[in-house]
């Protein structure tokens, strides 16, 4: 579970909203009662599961030892000339937020 979230049971504090076809509704709902649990439960359950999931993919790299050592190498090492290239490109280019 990611740091930032509440693991203790509390009240529900907002009303989340959504329209689903009767099918997929349906299809919830049986996969609600498979695992124990009703409707709501089932789907946030599932929408937290799944917004974890989907952080994580985005913030969090896994490497074995071999590849950590690798990148600390190449971090380490002097940039080549793409990769000199590539940051100048970079740091040329004014970001979006700023005005002309």
């Amino acid at each position: 579970m990611l740091g930032f979230m509440k693991t203790e049971t509390t009240t529900a504090e907002v009303h989340i909203h959504l329209r689903a076809r009767t099918q997929d509704r349906d299809l919830i709902d049986q996969a609600a009662e498979l695992a124990g649990t009703n409707r709501s439960q089932f789907m946030l359950q599932s929408a937290l599961k799944e917004a974890q999931n989907l952080i994580l993919d985005q913030t969090r790299i896994v490497l074995d030892s071999d590849a950590f050592d690798q990148v600390l190498d190449w971090m380490d090492s002097e940039p080549s000339d793409a990769e000199k290239a590539g940051m100048e490109r970079l740091m040329s280019r004014k970001p979006k937020w700023v005005r002309p």
